[in-house]
């Protein structure tokens, strides 16, 4: 196989026990901060632990860096999975390699892959695999359920299977290329600015706040003081609390007292008539 002949034995166990530890991945959401985080963390640990076997400082590092936030349709997660584990790989054999590179760019294939797998294996695969199980099980054939199981599932796993390959071979040449050619720099930075472009987008679709409060004027209808917020600056309260939130994150304050704060404030605000 083209995928494994410059694998080493060692790699391609650690290889090997990443696919299978993926299927825990969607188990172990711990929350809307991390997600699936735990279960990318347990699913890329032999990794971890063979390259970092001699370095405790390096491997309590690595765990850091993959406790932030993963979310990905597991059916192609897995090329994200053997990607970091070859950048692992690179960071625990030369010190001068960047680190943080290999958060950026997990972050930013996050979108373009979900996107993928979500329109092919749940948008196209499981409703043919659905359309053919149901019609065999409307008639009281047992090849219904069985065959829906089967047509998902053989494409499903094979993808998962050969992506883990396909993401640790590319990741060595496609590290090496990157930094030959100077890349990795702006792809870093692209990759960082997406991130930040879809925070600004979460923030702009997700945050909401409308205020109730008006000036009655005599005989005339009350002037709205959202209208004159949204004529400042459309979006500005979401803002600024958003911007709150990440300030008190960055002054280290447990995000579960951030959240218990919002939702406090935003009963308040309801139960004075400001929202």
């Amino acid at each position: 196989m083209k995928l494994t002949k410059d694998v080493s034995p060692t790699d391609k166990k650690i290889i090997n026990r990443i696919f299978w530890r993926s299927f825990t991945v969607f188990a172990s959401r711990v929350g809307a901060t991390k997600a699936h985080a735990p279960g990318f963390m347990y699913s890329i640990m032999p990794a971890l632990d063979e390259y970092y076997k001699n370095d405790k400082d390096g491997h309590r590092k690595a765990m850091m860096r993959h406790t932030t936030w993963y979310n990905i349709t597991q059916n192609v997660g897995t090329f994200v999975m053997g990607l970091v584990a070859s950048m692992e790989k690179k960071t625990a054999q030369d010190p001068n390699f960047d680190p943080e590179t290999t958060v950026a760019i997990k972050t930013s294939l996050m979108g373009p892959l979900s996107g993928i797998g979500d329109s092919i294996f749940w948008g196209v695969l499981r409703v043919i695999a659905a359309g053919v199980g149901i019609s065999l099980a409307s008639q009281g054939s047992i090849l219904g359920p069985l065959l829906f199981l089967i047509i998902y599932n053989v494409p499903s796993i094979l993808t998962r299977y050969y992506l883990t390959y396909m993401g640790f071979t590319l990741g060595d040449t496609f590290i090496q290329n990157m930094y030959e050619s100077g890349s990795m720099k702006l792809l870093n930075k692209a990759a960082s600015t997406l991130g930040l472009m879809m925070i600004g987008c979460m923030t702009a679709t997700m945050v909401q706040f409308k205020s109730k409060l008006n000036i009655p004027i005599t005989g005339g209808k009350p002037i709205l003081i959202q209208t004159y917020l949204d004529q400042l600056w459309k979006g500005l309260v979401p803002l600024l609390v958003t911007l709150g939130c990440y300030w008190l994150l960055s002054k280290k304050v447990n995000v579960n007292w951030i959240l218990l704060g919002v939702l406090v404030l935003a009963i308040i605000l309801g139960l004075i008539g400001v929202v």
